[in-house]
């Protein structure tokens, strides 16, 4: 493999954030978005966004974003939770 194609960048909370604050909610443009400007996947993207979202760092660079990341991220864990629950039989009446 030459140098030349080998290419690390560091995304930081900062960009993570303020990528999120342009591109809030989910579309196939936000997906291609993440790939050209961050030169990341979708899955590694939201990743580094929730871990940046719980950072001082990234509270500190948008903490309106942070939150709005860190509420969505806990609403959905909550959805999955009560999905997961099996459901109280019916009792007969």
């Amino acid at each position: 493999m030459s140098a030349g194609r080998c290419r690390i960048e560091i995304v930081t909370p900062e960009d993570l954030l303020a990528f999120e604050a342009r591109w809030a909610g989910h579309s196939p443009a936000k997906g291609a978005a993440i790939r050209r400007e961050l030169h990341i996947g979708e899955a590694r993207y939201y990743q580094l966004l929730h871990r940046a979202a719980s950072t001082g760092d990234g509270v500190r660079a948008d903490p309106i974003t942070a939150r709005r990341v860190r509420e969505k991220l806990q609403a959905a864990q909550e959805w999955r939770t009560r999905r997961a629950m099996p459901r109280a039989a019916a009792s007969p009446t």
